[in-house]
């Protein structure tokens, strides 16, 4: 079993200081060049912390989902199987770090003898790190925490969640469709929950022209864990 590991320090205080709410400062709207530049900094910072925090020899996955779901849901349960299949398949589990689908992923990587890592993010109702990581990184902006959950990864798991799972899933679509990332596998976990979701994509923004059929292809639909691996090794 790989061995659990500890957060990298926040070595970037030593240039800057550490400002509770720093993407929020710097989305607030116009400032001083100054201050921008103070954020361009500390968001380079970040991204280099980030790459140094994450080396690894073995393809990755990332799991996407709501960190509400508690021990005893179907959906942490389900994830928790995808996490054990993924890993005795050889892939690194990557999630955003939390509690619900994101724990639960983490904890069945590390139940398959995998190598469980997470992207965690700094919020004003913090986010505690689960307590399945094998490393794990804390962020404080939330489009360097979406960039590391992607850079590394060759297949991308959505389990069912709220604003921020649909977020990072219409991303990584949106980045397939342009070109921008390779055709790597899409895989929407759970019929019941994700079907009304593609039914309005096929029924309202096909027919209306806001998305071509070739489009709606990135996503693909899965119930159980073992369709998760065969999907991905297919590279569907």
């Amino acid at each position: 079993m790989t061995e659990r590991k500890k957060p990298l320090p926040p070595e970037r205080g030593a240039l800057l200081p550490y400002v509770e709410g720093a993407e929020k400062a710097f989305l607030a709207g116009r400032r001083s060049r100054e201050a921008d530049l103070e954020s361009v900094l500390r968001i380079f910072l970040e991204f280099l912390r980030a790459f140094e925090s994450f080396e690894f020899d073995r393809p990755c996955v990332t799991v996407f989902g709501s960190a509400r779901f508690g021990e005893s849901h179907r959906y942490y349960k389900l994830a928790r199987e995808v996490g054990f299949e993924l890993a005795r398949a050889g892939y690194a589990v990557m999630t955003g770090g939390g509690s619900g689908v994101m724990e639960a992923a983490n904890r069945g990587a590390r139940e398959g003898g995998g190598l469980s890592i997470g992207c965690n993010i700094t919020l004003p109702r913090e986010q505690k790190p689960n307590k399945y990581l094998d490393r794990f990184i804390q962020l404080d902006h939330f489009f360097v925490r979406k960039v590391m959950l992607v850079k590394y990864s060759s297949a991308f798991v959505v389990m069912p969640g709220g604003f921020g799972t649909l977020d990072e899933a219409f991303e990584i679509a949106t980045l397939m469709q342009t070109q921008k990332l390779e055709h790597f596998p899409l895989i929407a976990v759970g019929h019941e929950f994700w079907d009304p979701l593609l039914q309005f994509a096929r029924d309202t923004m096909i027919k209306e022209g806001t998305l071509s059929p070739e489009d709606a292809r990135f996503v693909h639909g899965a119930d159980t864990a073992a369709d998760v691996v065969r999907l991905i090794r297919a590279g569907t």
